[in-house]
């Protein structure tokens, strides 16, 4: 019984060590997403992006993999799930930014561009933060604050899209205005994903405090 025990903690470690990982893959994208805006005729810097993503969903299926074979989950197992799902669709769409500016052969960064993704790599190490607090709880308000967080720099970026979008339609080059509409919705939409990170963890935290 005893080494049963023993087999169910460290498997519970295992996946809240996973989920942190995953997290942290999170800002390792922004970041070199960031790193690829300053240089984009990097091809380097953009395969960067996306071995990083590949990276993330590699831990999003060791996730589902170890909560497929565990019976005892140190949260509920459709929480987890959601959480492992959200921050991979945060990878996901930092990726897609990438993979937009180096197919649409962007070679400068769009105006707005940086400013947008500087705020995203803060949401990123907010995400970071609140699901490496999951392993234990202790302070209720602080993870409600960093919930918060996510939320008002969503709100930032939402600002720097409308002024981005408002500035974009002011040109007459129709394929200038479609290519960088997606990508200023691209990184609109990663900030999106985000907030769903820390929705969830806001769930989670009022059901166990």
């Amino acid at each position: 019984m005893g080494q049963w025990l023993s087999w169910v903690k460290s498997n519970e470690n295992e996946i809240l060590q996973i989920i942190d990982d995953l997290g942290s893959k999170a800002v390792q994208t922004s970041e070199a997403l960031n790193e690829y805006l300053d240089d984009l005729k990097s091809v380097e810097k953009m395969e960067k992006v996306r071995r990083l993503e590949s990276e993330g969903d590699e831990l999003t299926r060791n996730i589902f993999a170890e909560l497929n074979k565990t019976f005892i989950t140190p949260l509920d197992r459709e929480d987890m799930q959601r959480i492992a799902s959200k921050i991979d669709d945060v990878i996901d769409f930092i990726d897609g930014i990438a993979a937009r500016l180096y197919s649409y052969k962007i070679e400068s960064p769009p105006p707005y561009t940086k400013p947008m993704v500087e705020q995203l790599v803060k949401a990123t190490n907010e995400v970071n933060y609140m699901v490496s607090k999951l392993r234990k709880i202790k302070n209720p308000k602080d993870m409600i604050e960093h919930c918060r967080n996510t939320s008002d720099i969503e709100h930032r970026v939402d600002d720097l899209y409308r002024d981005a979008i408002r500035e974009l339609f002011e040109s007459n080059d129709a394929i200038h205005i479609i290519k960088l509409k997606d990508i200023y919705e691209s990184i609109e939409t990663a900030s999106d994903r985000c907030v769903d990170v820390a929705d969830v963890v806001e769930d989670i935290v009022l059901k166990y405090t």
